[in-house]
């Protein structure tokens, strides 16, 4: 499929997810996360949801939570939202690249300090 394409869509789940998580939920663990970026297959059989929280919580358990217990619902939701023929399974991540970012910043400030 057309790479443009599947960027739109995925910056459309992207948009639906946000809203969803800020304004229209009621669980708690919608409210505590930060959708950051979605990347859909080829296919649109799966888009892989990457998410951040400001809250200190065991990632690996908020990541298994978010796919077995609200993946399903948010698909439902952006189903009646966007008009796709085949809305992707939603699979959540817990994006490193801020945590990465932050230590390649406190690397660089060492370096500076020992000069």
């Amino acid at each position: 499929m057309n790479q443009i394409k599947l960027k739109r869509i995925g910056s459309e789940i992207l948009q639906e997810l946000s809203v969803i998580c800020a304004q229209e939920a009621h669980d708690s663990i919608l409210k505590m996360i930060n959708i950051t970026n979605v990347t859909v297959t080829n296919d649109l059989g799966l888009a892989k949801v990457y998410y951040t929280t400001l809250e200190d919580v065991d990632r690996k358990a908020l990541t298994k939570d978010l796919n077995d217990e609200t993946a399903s619902y948010l698909r439902t939701k952006i189903a009646n939202r966007i008009e796709i023929r085949h809305t992707p399974k939603l699979r959540f991540e817990y994006d490193n690249s801020i945590e990465y970012g932050n230590k390649i910043e406190h690397i660089i400030e060492e370096i500076h300090k020992e000069n």
